[in-house]
């Protein structure tokens, strides 16, 4: 079909300049260059600074080696190869200007390397490829291809050469508008870290700083100034983020992002590119480069929430960081340096963990340099009474109630009765239940008594670095039956029946009681010797 160069030029580059979206504009090109071109697939590659051609955008019926899924980046071509492959065009003269033609059959230089390094390749059609460039910068490059032998000619490059302008513009603003939307996802993202650091520098602050906190607070104050790691140790809610917020803030980075990672809330497939970031085509969804916590963290403070979740291979990583502060993103070469003050924190026993080979030993020393022990809330009876009227206070606010509700007649001294085995976080749950409840009546917590009897004062405190209940110290449940029947039958002197009787104190049936009894081997009547 028989057309002006001038026509040809504007309305390739109406299409190809139609829309943001690369695809689109290349579907909309497609159909048009069909008139002109033998076409059965057409594409649009890019380079990445200079290790190589990447596909960007793919459209046409050839599934044999084209797909239209863009979800990773692929690599077409090194630039190492690039360059053998051009300067073999100029020798067997297939290149006219901008232009090359490598149709089939292919000439034997082509046919050797694809047979080496991408058999998957042989099938590869005729093709004629545009070099697109603006003002001597290599951009990537433009084309076609058909099945068939001998399909282009020099026809076909001249007129390709004359739209080189109007397609290389739209690869560069392509590139712009890929850029602007990965610009754009890291400002969102740390725009959402500015936000949550806002809201938690006005909403935790240090209660009891100069009264059950006095000696953590004492030691904030002696470790802020400095860089070495710290770790925080104490029971679950017993307020280590608070104490990594006040630290960052004492700091001389304080100025700089405070990156917080919940270790054990990131699925392990994903906890490497979550704190070290990865390289667009990684891994299948992989569409762009992503900045990991620390990249995001650089010259500020990253504090890492429950460090005993983390792979045995995250902890290599991680141990990297600390020692020589560089790292590289999933699936990338290059190092990365990395200015960041690392905060840990844990409710487990790490040394136990190294003992049993699931934390690394070295990385349990280099963390271990500075240790923080949180007292539960238990050790500091005496700051309930403000993180009370603190929790009252912004609670109050948040839930949206028209007036703060006052303390009722002894709910302070039921709140210092109980053993609070959920430390702060549990008394701000439960002051945020009393105030959903209140309707306007003053707060009473009269039903955690009963609760405070059946916890005992020897439970777990990392005031010796100790460690809560694990799994081995739960008890099956027919063995506590047991021994609380055995209990009851000790109190009753082996009666089973009558006011005094086992049956009576644990409010079942006698008959109930001797067939539970049968049922767990628990001797009774004359089996009994003596209690």
């Amino acid at each position: 079909m028989k057309i002006e160069p001038d026509e040809f030029f504007r309305e390739v580059t109406l299409r190809i300049s139609s829309s943001l979206d690369v695809n689109e504009a290349m579907d909309s090109l497609f159909e048009y260059m069909k008139a002109f071109f033998p076409l059965d697939a057409m594409f649009l590659n890019y380079r990445e600074s200079d290790d190589g051609l990447y596909s960007i955008s793919r459209v046409g019926d050839m599934p044999d080696i084209l797909s239209k899924d863009m979800s990773a980046p692929i690599l077409l071509i090194d630039r190492a190869t690039q360059t053998l492959f051009e300067e073999e065009a100029d020798r067997l003269n297939l290149r006219i200007g901008d232009v090359t033609l490598v149709n089939r059959p292919w000439p034997a230089f082509f046919q050797s390397y694809i047979a080496r390094n991408k058999p998957e390749l042989n099938e590869m059609p005729s093709a004629i490829n545009l070099k697109l460039s603006i003002q001597g910068e290599d951009l990537g490059e433009f084309g076609m291809a058909c099945y068939g032998e001998n399909v282009f000619n020099y026809d076909h490059a001249h007129l390709l050469q004359t739209v080189k302008e109007p397609i290389s513009i739209a690869m560069s603003n392509a590139r712009r508008y890929r850029e602007l939307l990965r610009l754009k996802d890291i400002l969102a993202d740390d725009n959402r870290s500015m936000r949550q650091e806002l809201e938690r520098i006005s909403g935790n602050q240090v209660i009891g700083a100069e009264f059950g906190l006095r000696q953590t607070m004492e030691m904030v104050r002696q470790v802020a100034p400095l860089n070495n790691p710290i770790l925080l140790l104490g029971e679950t809610g017993t307020g280590k983020e608070v104490i990594a917020n006040a630290i960052h803030l004492a700091s001389p980075r304080r100025d700089k992002p405070m990156i917080r990672v919940q270790c054990g809330a990131i699925p392990d497939t994903l906890l490497d590119s979550e704190l070290f970031g990865h390289e667009k085509g990684a891994f299948t969804g992989a569409i762009g480069l992503k900045r990991g916590r620390f990249e995001r963290a650089d010259g500020g403070t990253i504090f890492l929430d429950e460090i005993g979740e983390l792979t045995m291979d995250a902890q290599v990583k991680l141990l990297r960081v600390l020692q020589e502060h560089e790292f590289e993103r999933l699936g990338g070469t290059k190092t990365l340096q990395a200015d960041v003050r690392v905060i840990t924190a844990t409710n487990r026993n790490l040394e136990r963990m190294v003992r049993e080979g699931r934390f690394r030993e070295d990385l349990w020393y280099r963390l271990n340099v500075f240790p923080i022990v949180l007292p539960s809330l238990r050790e500091r009876r005496e700051d309930i009474s403000s993180l009370t009227t603190y929790f009252i206070n912004r609670k109050a606010r948040e839930i949206g109630l028209p007036e703060t509700p006052q303390l009722g007649p002894g709910a302070l001294a039921e709140l210092e009765a109980y053993n609070w085995p959920g430390n702060v976080r549990e008394l701000q749950n439960v002051v945020e239940r009393a105030l959903i409840i209140s309707n306007g009546r003053p707060l009473a917590f009269s039903h955690l008594v009963d609760a405070a009897a059946s916890t005992s004062d020897d439970a777990p405190s990392f005031s010796s670095l100790s460690v809560m209940p694990n799994r081995q110290s739960v008890k099956p449940l027919n063995q506590v039956v047991a021994e609380h029947i055995s209990l009851a039958l000790k109190v009753a002197r082996g009666q089973v029946e009558g006011k005094r009787g086992a049956s009576a104190m644990l409010e079942v049936n006698p008959s109930t009681l001797r067939a539970k009894m049968r049922k767990l081997a628990i001797p009774f009547g004359r089996d009994v010797e003596d209690y």
